[in-house]
Formats: structure tokens, sequence, C-alpha cells
């Protein structure tokens, strides 16, 4: 019978040759013979730890992985071994893999093997782990560095190189936050508008030089490129502004709008000097400051304010000087009949309110005779209050996400010299100083800002302490003071002019910049210091550092 079906088939093979070329010959299976076995490794993702790799068996009914670092390549394994020594993988079908605990940076050989009755295969890929992430740093509260606009003229006032080089220093330093002063004492300005002269020079202190005049000769935006790189870098971009100043002069000459155009002298502060009341422009001061009333000077304010918002990159703004120039500071008719309707009387100034050429704080010395003094100082801070709440409102109406605050002297106690009350609405100021009214308190603008910067001015040998003139006291009485009302407070020291006298050693001094980190810090909701062109110039960064990663440790 099997002959007769072989001779039929190969009739049909002959008919099959007849009619094609190319005749394929269809042999049969042959169950008797085993299929050999195979394996292939498909690298997949490689980590610090770990590696990730896929396995495709055939004709497999055992298979099994083995990783070996490649310390000593001489070593050769057979199927065998990697089936009895590895891990059991799926015979079946592909499917992927995670070896982990591995070294970072180190080689490994991976192998896999199959087995199908006494037959095997065997396979073999490298794959290398990757280096180990550095561990994140702690998120700390913000750490604030500012830069002034005129000590660091040098610089930067014509280098983009130069702003790169210092933000990277800061950043490396270990701060999270710059404040830029783009708007200096001389009233001009370093961002875009059109309401306001660019900066054309400004005076700094040169080593060995003396004091120059910096001329800035460069076109790109100044604030722009602190942004542009400072977001590069991971850092928030703040700008700082100098704000009831519009002029000032020294020995290289005089500039800013009150010096430019005399139509505006009215705009500038009358001072209560013992010679009677002057226009700030006719007196010997250095720094103009602006009359803080005066409505045409808050017009001009708050358009500067509305340019600098319309960087909608920018993180922040933080208003210096945004105060009166001192307790001499403001006698104008202007100022004269508002306190006038105020008080809902006639006043004599400066006699109703204070001695003529008055300067200092109050004290015991100088008894409440004048009869409006406290009810003057209670109208000086609400100017500001006023002035303070137009502001954000300004801004927030271009930008808004975009921070909105105050630098301020942390000496609360005699701060209302400059007519601010920067604490809480909350806080009783008249429960704990004399020489406030009981209306005194609400006028307090914690609540209106978004971050306060409190410059606990104290010397290197009076880091800690509860009281004023201690950094940590400093810090830790704003927190009192502000009572919550402002989300962000933040403190730390002028470390260049806090020793006058020079009465302490350099090596005091860098630990006092150390110390004064987590001593800050810990008092309030972050650090801030003042300024960076004293941490170039005494190449201090490190010291810095030391104190904020003191501050990460303890996190």
């Amino acid at each position: 019978m099997k002959k007769i079906l072989f001779t039929i088939g190969l009739a049909a093979a002959l008919v099959a040759c007849t009619d094609e070329s190319n005749p394929i010959y269809d042999f049969p299976a042959r169950p008797d013979v085993e299929p050999m076995p195979a394996v292939t490794i498909t690298p997949g993702a490689s980590e610090s730890a770990a590696l990730e790799f896929t396995i495709a068996p055939q004709n497999a009914d055992e298979c099994a992985y083995l990783i070996l670092e490649t310390v000593d390549d001489d070593v050769q394994l057979s199927a065998s071994e990697v089936i009895a020594q590895g891990v059991a993988a799926d015979a079946v079908e592909a499917k992927s893999y995670r070896a982990e605990g591995l070294f970072p940076q180190t080689e490994h050989n991976i192998y896999a093997a199959v087995r199908r009755g006494d037959k095997v295969a065997i396979s073999a890929i490298k794959m290398s782990t990757i280096e180990a992430p550095a561990p994140p740093a702690p998120a700390t509260n913000p750490m604030y560095i500012w830069v002034d606009a005129a000590a660091n003229f040098p610089d930067f006032a014509n280098s983009k190189d130069n702003i790169r080089r210092d933000l990277t220093l800061a950043k490396e330093t270990g701060f999270t936050d710059v404040v830029v002063d783009v708007r200096p004492t001389n009233g001009d300005v370093l961002f875009k508008s059109d309401h306001c002269q660019q900066v054309a020079w400004l005076g700094a202190w040169v080593t060995n030089q003396g004091y120059k005049k910096i001329e800035r000769t460069a076109d790109f935006d100044y604030l722009g490129a602190f942004i542009e790189i400072g977001h590069e870098l991971g850092l928030r971009i703040h700008a700082g502004f100098n704000t009831m100043v519009g002029g000032n002069k020294s020995n290289l000459g005089s500039q800013g709008v009150l010096v430019r155009d005399s139509s505006k002298k009215e705009w500038a502060t009358t001072l209560n000097t013992k010679s009677g009341l002057k226009n700030t422009l006719d007196t010997d001061e250095t720094t103009f400051f602006f009359n803080p009333l005066h409505p045409d000077v808050q017009n001009y304010l708050l358009d500067l304010l509305k340019d600098l918002a319309a960087y909608k990159d920018l993180d922040g703004i933080i208003l210096d000087r945004g105060r009166y120039d001192s307790m001499m500071s403001d006698f104008s008719d202007i100022t004269k009949k508002a306190f006038e309707e105020y008080v809902g009387e006639t006043v004599t100034l400066p006699d109703d309110v204070m001695p003529a050429g008055h300067t200092g704080t109050i004290t015991t010395d100088m008894p409440y005779e004048h009869k409006h003094l406290k009810k003057w100082l209670e109208f000086r801070a609400k100017t500001i209050h006023d002035f303070m709440t137009k502001a954000k409102e300004a801004v927030r109406a271009v930008n808004s996400t975009v921070k909105f605050g105050v630098y301020v002297g942390g000496w609360y106690s005699t701060y209302y010299d400059v007519g601010v009350n920067w604490a809480s609405p909350n806080f009783n100021t008249s429960a704990s100083f004399t020489w406030a009214t009981p209306e005194y308190k609400n006028f307090g603008y914690a609540d209106v800002m978004d971050h306060m910067l409190i410059g606990a001015y104290a010397s290197p040998g009076s880091v800690y302490g509860s009281s004023e003139w201690t950094m940590q006291g400093f810090c830790s009485l704003a927190m009192k003071y502000t009572a919550g009302s402002c989300p962000l407070v933040c403190g730390g020291p002028d470390v260049g002019n806090w020793d006058s006298s020079d009465k302490y050693t350099d090596e005091q001094e860098y630990e006092a910049i150390t110390n004064s980190v987590k001593a800050c810090y810990d008092a309030c909701n972050g650090y801030f210091l003042f300024d960076m062109i004293h941490l170039k110039k005494a190449n201090t960064w490190s010291y810095a550092k030391a104190g904020i990663d003191q501050v990460k440790a303890a996190m």
C-alpha cells in the first residue's frame, strides 16, 4: 500500500515539474527530531542601581538569566550553569525583567539560557549602570541675596558673562532668590520703561582706583539678563526698586529727574532744618527724596511700577526706601494742608509737631508738649500705608502672579522716624510703644505684602539674642509684629557695613556670616543677606554656604 502512495506522489510531482521552471519540494515533517532551543536578550533602560532587559526564548521548556559584574571577563558560563544558578524566566514568551541592587557606574554581563530536553542554548550582552544621582538638596525656605546696583556696577553694567558668573556662585552657595536693584538712588532705571531715563552711569568703589564713575555702554536689557540667566540656573529673580528717591549727587556729579527737570522741584521733600523749612535740593543732602504725599510723585512711581510688572517672568518686586527721608521730612505746603484736614484744625509747622531741626528719635528727653506729635506720626504712617496699597493694586493690574513686597529695617521701635508702620494691623503698637496712638495700628501694612525682607543689621558680635540690635532678635520680633499677616518674612545681616569701628577680626566676621544664617532662618521664614558685593570682594561665599548647609543638615 505504501508503495502505491509513493508512486502517486511521485507522479504528481513530475506533473508539477512540467508546469513550473523552479519547482518547490515540500518535504514531510520529521516528528522524531526535536527543534533546537534558542534565546535572545534585548537591552532596556539603565539606571544607577538597576538594569532592564527583555528575554525572548524559542522552542524552550526552561529559561533562566544570570547577571555578573565584568570584574573578571575570563569567567565562561555554560548554559547549564546559568539555568542551574540563575533566576527562572518565562520559557514560553518574551518578557521584560528588571535587576535591582546593582552598583552604579559598573559594567555587567547579562546571560540568558534555555533548555529543551537535553539541548541547551545561551546568549549574553553587556550593560552598564549609570552614575548615581546626587541626593536632592533639602527644600528650604527662601534664601535671598541682594545685588546693589551701584556697588556691583563695575561687574554687571556691561557684561552678561559676569552676571552669569556671580549668579552661578549664588546658586552654588545655596541662595534661592536674588534681588537685583534696578532703580538705584539716582532714581533712573535699569529696566524697560517709557517713563524714565535709563541709568547712564553710577559711582562705585573700585579696588585700587577709589570712587569712580562707571558708565553703562551696553544695550542689553539689564533686568532681562538677570531674569534669563537666573531662571536658567534655577534662581528666582526679584526687582529691587528704590521708591521715594528722585536723584543724588557726589563728587562725580548729580543726576536724576529732580536734578534734570527744574519744573519738578516741588516733587522734592521739604525738610525741617534748624534754619527753617527748605527744599531738599537746596540743602547739603546727597540723596534727594520725594514728598511721598505729592499726587504727581505717586502717579509717576505707579507708572514705573507698572512698567516693571510688565516683565511677565519676573518673580517679585521689593520696594526699598518706600518711606520718608527722615524725621525732618516732609513739611511742604501740600503736606501741611493734608494734615490739617486729617486733624480737623489749622496747624503751625513744625511747632505743633516737633522742634525745628529735630532729627533723632522720640525719647524721654522730648516730652509730648507738641500737641500733634503722635497724630503726626500716625498721619505719616497712613500716607505710606495708602501708597503701598495703591502700588500693589497697580502691579497686580499688570501682573497677577508677581510677588509684591518691601525691604524694611528691623528696628521697629524707632522706625516711625521714616513714617513707616510695617507691622500687622492686628498688632497693637500703642500697647507696646508710648509714641503710638491707638489708631497707629490701623496703618500697619504687613497684610498688603506677599513677602518682606527685614534688615537684621547687627554687628558680628550680636548674632544671637531676643532683642533689637541682635540678628536673631530682629527676626523674631519681626514675626511678632507682623503677626502672620505677611506669609513670608525673611531677615538677615549686612555683612559688609556691620563693623565700622573695626572691632572684630576677619575670623570673627566669617564665623558671624555662617552663624547668621541659621540664627535668622530659624527665627523667621527664611534668610536675607545684604549684599552680594561683600561676598565677592572678601571672597566669603564659603562662609555663607556653610551656614546654608547647616540649615539643610538640620532639616
